[in-house]
């Protein structure tokens, strides 16, 4: 599976939808769904896929799910 795929599958959790129902290039503030709510869901699901807290420059990165897929894959090489 693709980090793309585990970020908009992060999301989909967070917002309580179908994988699906998230698009490829969602991104906060044009996918209603993904709201100020739903981000702070999406962080603590993040969280617990890498297994640690993300830190404050992390958490206000995230913007799109490209930058949810980059920030797994980051934590994926870490752990190798």
């Amino acid at each position: 599976m693709t980090e793309h795929n585990n970020a908009r599958e992060l999301l989909a959790d967070a917002i309580h939808a179908d994988v699906a129902d998230v698009p490829q290039d969602a991104r906060i503030g044009l996918f209603a769904r993904w709201d100020s709510l739903a981000h702070m869901h999406l962080l603590l699901s993040i969280e617990k896929h890498i297994g640690r807290q993300l830190n404050p420059d992390e958490a206000v990165q995230i913007e799109c799910l490209a930058d949810v897929a980059a920030l797994v894959e980051k934590n994926a090489r870490a752990k190798v």
